[in-house]
């Protein structure tokens, strides 16, 4: 469904966000961290990172926390103003754009945003295919010295809202949600196309492990109370 009108977009985007965080008071939220200082909503983080984030679990980032000075790439499309409206209400700034297309304003704006904060970017938007890596965001961290932080999200028994090319994950009231962050990755600037590419692959392959290590940590805890609900 799309919403023309920018005032129903905006009132969209208000119910979305007091119904999510309202979802997300009354849940038990698990965070792990692979390397020291990567929680994004620790004030005592000094350092400013990439993080990279599946389009499909983008609502667990988004409310798991305070968000201090973040900012996030989303698309030029009405679908990016209604996701710019959620991202404002949760206080992180939006910088539109796309990471196959970013166009020189958006990327001035996301080398500002990084001199003072977090940037949060969905490699895999915001046409798909689904968990699949494009190189805009290696790009971003060649150009500008900033580490990618990898990372995943496991929820306990989600609603799933179906898009175009993907699915929305959504916790369900009182569940549970596993959220880590990997080990930062630091890409060399001038980089070669080939090496470009490598690195866009170690990237997918960590995003890959990490997902696969969230799944391992966190099924049997959500089987056990699967099975104390039975």
């Amino acid at each position: 469904m799309r919403i023309q009108s920018r005032i129903g977009v905006e009132l969209l985007a208000a119910l979305f966000v007091a119904v999510v965080g309202m979802v997300f008071r009354t849940l038990k939220l698990s965070f792990r961290e692979e390397a020291p200082g990567v929680n994004p909503y620790d004030p005592a983080n000094r350092d400013h990172f990439l993080y990279c984030v599946w389009h499909d679990s983008i609502v667990a980032p988004l409310f798991a926390g305070k968000h201090r000075g973040t900012s996030a790439l989303t698309s030029r499309h009405v679908d990016g103003s209604f996701v710019a409206g959620v991202l404002r209400r949760r206080g992180v700034t939006a910088v539109r754009g796309s990471t196959n297309r970013l166009g020189p304003a958006a990327f001035r704006q996301m080398l500002e945003a990084l001199k003072t904060g977090h940037m949060v970017i969905t490699p895999d938007g915001p046409r798909g295919p689904a968990r699949k890596m494009s190189a805009g965001i290696v790009y971003l961290a060649s150009r500008t010295g900033r580490a990618i932080v990898p990372t995943a999200y496991l929820y306990d028994r989600p609603w799933r809202f179906k898009g175009s090319w993907t699915d929305l994950l959504i916790p369900r009231p009182f569940s549970k949600v596993l959220l880590l962050g990997g080990r930062p990755i630091f890409v060399p600037p001038d980089l070669t196309p080939d090496q470009l590419r490598e690195y866009v692959e170690l990237v997918q392959r960590e995003m890959d492990r990490l997902n696969g290590d969230a799944h391992a940590a966190a099924t049997p805890a959500f089987d056990a109370r699967a099975a104390s609900a039975a």
